[in-house]
This record gives C-alpha cells, structure tokens and sequence, in this order.
C-alpha cells in the first residue's frame, strides 16, 4: 500500500489560489456590469463614472489650439479645454467645434394659437409679445386673433408653403423692434403683414425664405438701422411695401408676381444704403415697380443689380435727371428691361447749331488759348451724367465716380488775315482750379489763305473728376495782331 503524503503548505497554497482567482473574478465582473463612483457608494444607474464633490470640479486636458489640431485621430466626443481661445471643444465627425456659453437655448414650439396664450399676456392682451432671443418654430397654419412684437425674438417653420401666420382683420407684425422672421407664408387679408416703425435707427429686421401672399398690404418698415429681406416671393397683394429712412436697406432675390397690383415698393426719406440685387419684377397692372420719387438723401448711394423687368408696365417712378431714364446720381443701375444708369456708361455731346454755310466768328488775338465759342449757338443731346455748361458748347461732367473717357471733337474753320501762319485746336478740361490744356489733344493746322477751310479732327483719353468741364480752345502759334476765326461746324462727344 503506497501512502501519498501532501504538505500542508500545499494545501494552504491552494486555498489562497483559489479566494485570488475569486477576487479577479469578481473585479472583473464589477467593471465589466457595474458603475463606478468616486466619493459615493451609489453611482447614478444610468453613469459609468459618477462623480460626486461640493469642494472641487473635474478638470479636463488643457492644451493650445496648436495642441489641439494635433491630436491624431480624435474620437467623436472628445472633450479639451483650449486655453488661447479660453472656450471648451468637442470633436464631431470631422472638425472641433466649441461649447460656447453664448448660445441662444430658449425654443417655442407654435402649433396653434394657444401656444402664445403667455405672450399674449405679456403684451397687456392686445399683442403677441414675443421673448426676446427665444426661438419660435410655427408648426403648420396659425391664425392669429392678435398683431406679434418681435421683440428681437426668432420666428421660423420647417416648410415655407405649410407653416403659416394668418391674420384677417388686421398686421401681423407691429411695433418698434426688429428680430428674424424666416421660412414662412404670411398673409394678412384686410391688413399689412408689416407695421414696423422705430425713430432710434437701432434695430435690425432680417427676413428671408418666405412668401407673401393674398394680402391688403405688404405694409411698412420705418425708421430701423438695418432692414434684410432676402428670397422673397410676393403673389397676390393689393398694394405693396413703404420703405421709410433705413440706415442700411438690403433686397436680395426677390419675386414680384404679375398678380400683384399698387406700386410694389416705395422708398421715402433718409437712407444710408439701398442695395436690391437678383430677382424680378413682373409689372402688368401695377402702377410701377419701384418708386424713388420720395428719396430725400442717398449718402451711401443705390445699387440696382440684376433684377429682370419685364410685363410691360410702368416700371419705375423715378427724379429722370436725364432724358429717357429714371434715375440721378446717387444710383448704379444695370438691369434687364430698363436703361443702364451708372458712371461707366457716362455720355455727351454738344454741336454748333446756326448757318453752316456762314457759320460764327470770333477774335484771335496773341497770348495764350481761347476758348471757341464766339457768337455762336450750340445745342446737345443724348446726355447722361454730363450737362452743358458756358454757352452749351461745355460738357460738365456730374457723375460720383472719376473714370476715364474717350473725347473727340471735330471742327471746319477759317481765319482771315492769317495766311502764313499756324494754329492749334486742343481739349481742354475746367474746374474750380482753373483750365487745363491738354497739350497731348493738339491738332495743328496752316493757313494758306483767307478762302481755305480747314478740318480739324481731336481726340484725347483723359480722366475726368465731378464736375469737370470740357471745352474746345484755339492758340495762334505763329503771328502778331488780331485775326478772325471763322467756324463752320463745330461737334464735340464723350463716352
């Protein structure tokens, strides 16, 4: 019989194996299922790390921007503390983005007209005071019983053609603040979508991405710092919109519909900016487009880009400054359906407008230049940007802008008691600083004889300012005493 003998160290090893491997069961199982807590025996159930502290916060990596960018391959969530910025960043799929205290968090969802019950409130019962910087989303069609106060509050749907404000007896919008107003139909059937008026020239009113349909008025804004309205569709309206002293007035791709009727928009008093860029205007039987007959200063100028005119209508009520077109100084036009109007396109000419067979004469005598006028008479058209000045045979330039132009001139003459001798014709350009010859314009011609009629034929490219005038100057270069120019024809243009 054989008798194993195992020491009792053995077995005091084994058992110690044992409660070890338990211990690593168990502490594998407990991070494995369970939540782990510092300073607290009860994680939340629904944390994996539950941290609990009233005397210390949890710090997280802080690193330069520099730093930051460099991470590589970031997780979607991770969390740093970038310390050139001071702002936290969180990694999205792509790129960092901050966590920013500033942002606006307040939202109102507006089903029905139950929803603004608190702000009817607020507004003593008889408007819709909206929370300022507070989000209302307007879901599907809201009738209104009241007129809505912005009050720089953010009002926009989902779907411009399903989410709706409508109001049947009266504005949808009044008051004096501004705020946004995007992606929605409004329609106010025996009212004006817009009744805006503010004196302090400090309040902003975006609005974009709708339409305007069906309504007594578009209505009016007056007063306010910055006016945005951008895509834009109007259908349907009895009378359009009054702009009335906007610092900054900015129309971008807007849609004036052939149904529309009145005059679509109307702009009076003081502005800063007028910019109306993209979009079209169908006038059938409106009474126009646009009015600018009530503007009282443009200082910043107006910008008419792009919009396409057509209907056949009357499209613009405009000062007509110049024959045949609808605008003054103050604006830039380049549009399909009316006349170009800006300093680019700036153009004259005036001509001697008596006998051609007799012509007109004047003295020459020694010295310098003489300006060719004489006795004559002179006549101009086609003018734009340009009026005549000295006698009408002057061209006076009245656009903002100095650019370059083209002058030519052209003349026929005759001078008695000069035979032998030289002259020379030039441009010449007046100001409040005096006259300029234009030596490089000179054309020079001789006279053979008191019978012979000379041709002379000018041109110069030179850059005019505002208000520079342009004449025609004769010199005799050679000669003593005083002689008769005879002038036949005289023409000068500008383009």
């Amino acid at each position: 019989m054989f008798c194993n003998f195992v020491s009792p160290k053995f077995y005091k090893s084994t058992a110690m194996r044992k409660k070890l491997l338990f211990f690593i069961f168990l502490l594998t199982s407990f991070f494995n299922y369970a939540q782990v807590g510092i300073n607290t025996s009860s994680p939340d159930p629904s944390s994996v790390l539950d941290i609990v502290s009233t005397t210390s916060g949890m710090l997280a990596p802080r690193m330069t921007t520099v730093q930051r960018n460099a991470i590589a391959s970031p997780a979607n969530g991770l969390l740093v503390y970038d310390t050139d910025l001071g702002l936290f960043y969180f990694y999205d799929n792509s790129s960092w983005k901050p966590l920013s205290s500033s942002q606006r968090n307040n939202y109102k969802l507006i089903k029905s007209e139950a929803d603004l019950a608190a702000e009817l409130v607020a507004g003593s019962g008889t408007t819709y005071l909206l929370d300022s910087n507070t989000y209302y989303e307007i879901n599907g069609l809201i009738t209104l019983s009241y007129p809505i106060e912005l009050n720089n509050a953010y009002v926009s749907g989902e779907d411009t053609n399903n989410d709706i404000l409508l109001r049947t007896t009266g504005n949808i919008f009044e008051g004096d603040t501004g705020g946004s107003v995007r992606n929605l139909t409004l329609q106010a059937t025996a009212g004006s979508v817009f009744n805006l008026s503010e004196i302090t020239n400090t309040q902003n009113l975006i609005f974009r991405d709708a339409v305007i349909v069906s309504s007594a008025s578009v209505g009016s804004i007056s007063g306010f710092n910055l006016v945005f309205f951008s895509i834009v569709q109007y259908v349907g309206n009895t009378t359009g919109i009054v702009f009335t002293n906007i610092n900054q007035l900015l129309l971008n791709s807007e849609g004036w519909d052939g149904s529309n009727s009145g005059t679509y928009q109307t702009f009076v008093g003081n502005f800063e900016v007028i910019a109306k860029q993209g979009g079209f205007s169908e006038v059938v039987g409106a009474t126009a487009a646009i009015d600018v007959l009530g503007i009282t200063s443009l200082t910043g100028g107006g910008t008419l880009r792009t919009v396409d005119f057509f209907g056949g209508g009357n499209y613009i009520n405009g000062p007509g400054t110049y024959t045949n077109y609808n605008f003054n100084t103050d604006w830039d036009v380049d549009c399909a359906g009316i006349p170009v109007e800006k300093d680019a396109v700036a153009a004259g000419n005036f001509y001697y407008d008596g006998p051609v067979t007799s012509g007109f004469s004047q003295n020459v005598n020694d010295g310098g230049t003489d300006e060719v006028q004489g006795n004559g008479t002179f006549a101009s058209n086609n003018l734009f940007r340009f009026t005549t000045n000295g006698g009408n045979n002057g061209l006076q330039y009245e656009g903002l802008k100095s650019r370059q132009f083209q002058i030519n001139a052209t003349l026929s003459v005759r001078v008695i008691n000069a035979a032998g001798n030289f002259y020379a014709f030039y441009i010449a350009v007046r100001n409040s600083g005096g006259t300029t010859i234009l030596n490089e314009s000179r054309s020079i011609v001789y006279i053979d004889s008191d019978a012979q009629i000379q041709n002379v034929a000018i041109n110069q490219n030179t850059i005019l300012n505002t208000n520079d005038v342009v004449e025609v100057h004769v010199q005799r270069l050679t000669g003593s005493g005083t002689d008769n120019l005879i002038i036949f024809s005289e023409n000068l243009s500008i383009n």
